[in-house]
Parts: structure tokens; C-alpha cells; sequence
């Protein structure tokens, strides 16, 4: 199930932002507000995963924009050659710093995510293009039944400063793909702004080592039925240094990622790193 809270259909009414999705029979009771005296259930504990190389000179920018919602910050270091390990434990001494297991984007985060403890996992970038400060909104539609929320440069409200026409373009062929695959109606895909219940990572079944991570992640939410709302972001131009992303050959694996794991396919993606 899909949904986008800022676009609704034309022929449906716009959903209120505390609507709840469909709920299953699983689901806890709802705790409405019928006295003063009533307090709202504990909330779930946040995680946010920040995959890292090189990035000591973002770190702080990120670091000091964190949200208190957020109960515990793991960095995930992918054997930088500067300090951005020792920056991040300066300007957070309660951080924590793993090292990923591999090589790619991908691998940091599953690394990320498996030493995760809090009910919400978060992830986003340390190059200062997204910012912490839109962690709650995020955390807003996890807690009104949600169990994977994106950020759509894409939506009223949202918007990019960095994207180039051509990123652009490419974005806009591999959403059509995921969309027609799918049956799907995203506004946006290759922006790794995301958030879910930690208890369907098993459900996610994440594999991939490099960008593609996060289409595989949209395309996985998809197909095991997860609710997935997209809230409007807005992408910010990388603070300082260089950009780890390649347009081309990475549109490339992420094309390769719908194709494969699209309905029907007969054979899973060929090279997955399952460390």
C-alpha cells in the first residue's frame, strides 16, 4: 500500500495528518483521548544511521541539527582517511561508530541497520543534503501506522537545490520503471531520505552493496505489502567535498535492481553481497 499525504487523489478527500492507514489485526488498540488526565502511548525509540566517508568536515553541521527525538546516532564509518570519526565522536560524545564490512553505500547501511536497537530506524546521509530537522515528520506517520516513510524531492513542500537535469531525467526514467513494475504511483526514488519500523528489516531482506540499496529497500517495501507513506523534502547541496555517487554506472545497478526483482522474475540478482 502506497500513499503520498501530500497529494491525494482528486476524487478522494484529503486524509488529515493523523489518518490512519488500514490496520491489521495485529496492530495494538487505539488509544483515543477521552479524559484530561489521559497520556498518548509511549512513543517508539529512534535510531538514526549515518553511513560516513570522509565527511569530518559535514559531520558537524549534521551532528548539531539532530532532533532529541532521536534516542541513539550510529555512524557508520567506510575506512575514512580523515577524522570524521573522531569529529563525530567531538561533537557527539554518545555516538556510536562502527565500521561497515564491506565496500558501498549499501553494505554501510545493512551495517547500520543491524546494530540498531530502536523500535524506528532512520537513515540518512553525513554530506549535509539532508537535513535532521525533518526527522519528525518522518517519525509522525510511523506513529499514526506507517511502516516505511520516504522524502519526495517531488511533492508540494519538497524540493532539491542540487540535482542536476541530468540526475533529473535519469530519476524520472527509473521511477516510471518502478511505478509501471510495480504498480506503484512514488514521486520519487533514487533519494535515500527513509525511515521504518525496525521490526520488518527481516521483511526488507536487503542485500545490495552499493546505491541501489535504496530502490531495493522501495521495491522490497512494495512487494511485501508494507505501508509506505512519502513526505515532502528538501535536498540541499553537499556542504564540502566530493560526491561518492556516479549518475551513470549507479543508475545502471539500480535499473538492474527493478528488473530483477520485479513480480515474476525467474532469477534472482546476480552478485549480491551478503555480508
Amino acid at each position: 500500500m502506497t500513499m503520498n499525504p501530500t497529494q491525494p487523489p482528486a476524487s478522494a478527500p484529503a486524509p488529515t495528518p493523523a489518518a490512519h492507514p488500514a490496520r491489521r489485526a495485529t496492530d495494538p488498540p487505539a488509544h483515543p483521548m477521552r479524559r484530561a488526565e489521559d497520556r498518548l502511548p509511549p512513543r517508539g525509540s529512534v535510531s538514526l544511521v549515518v553511513p560516513a566517508r570522509n565527511e569530518a568536515r559535514n559531520i558537524p553541521w549534521v551532528f548539531e541539527q539532530i532532533p532529541d527525538c532521536v534516542d541513539e546516532v550510529i555512524l557508520v564509518d567506510g575506512d575514512s582517511s580523515d577524522a570524521t570519526v573522531s569529529m563525530a565522536t567531538h561533537c557527539l560524545p554518545t555516538v556510536r561508530s562502527v565500521r561497515q564490512s564491506g565496500p558501498g553505500k549499501g553494505n554501510a547501511l545493512r551495517t547500520g541497520f543491524l546494530a540498531a536497537t530502536g523500535d524506528y530506524v532512520v537513515m540518512m546521509d553525513a554530506d549535509g543534503s539532508m537535513s535532521p530537522a525533518e526527522i519528525p515528520h518522518y517519525l509522525h506517520f510511523l506513529e499514526n501506522g506507517y511502516d516505511f516513510v520516504k522524502g519526495s524531492r517531488f511533492v508540494a513542500g519538497g524540493g532539491s537545490l542540487d540535482i542536476t537535469r541530468f540526475r533529473r531525467l535519469g530519476n524520472h526514467v527509473l521511477l516510471a520503471a518502478v511505478n509501471r513494475l510495480y504498480d506503484a504511483s512514488l514521486t520519487d526514488l533514487c533519494y535515500g531520505f527513509c525511515a521504518f519500523r525496525r521490526s520488518f528489516l527481516d521483511q526488507l531482506d536487503l542485500h545490495a552493496a552499493g546505491f541501489e540499496i535504496e530502490a531495493e529497500m522501495i521495491v522490497h517495501a512494495l512487494r511485501c505489502g508494507l505501508r509506505i507513506a512519502e513526505v515532502p523534502s528538501l535536498e540541499l547541496p553537499r556542504r564540502s567535498g566530493r560526491s561518492n555517487l556516479h549518475a551513470i554506472s549507479d543508475g545502471r545497478r539500480v535499473l538492474h535492481t527493478l528488473l530483477s526483482e520485479r513480480p515474476g522474475a525467474r532469477t534472482a540478482p546476480t552478485g549480491r553481497n551478503t555480508s
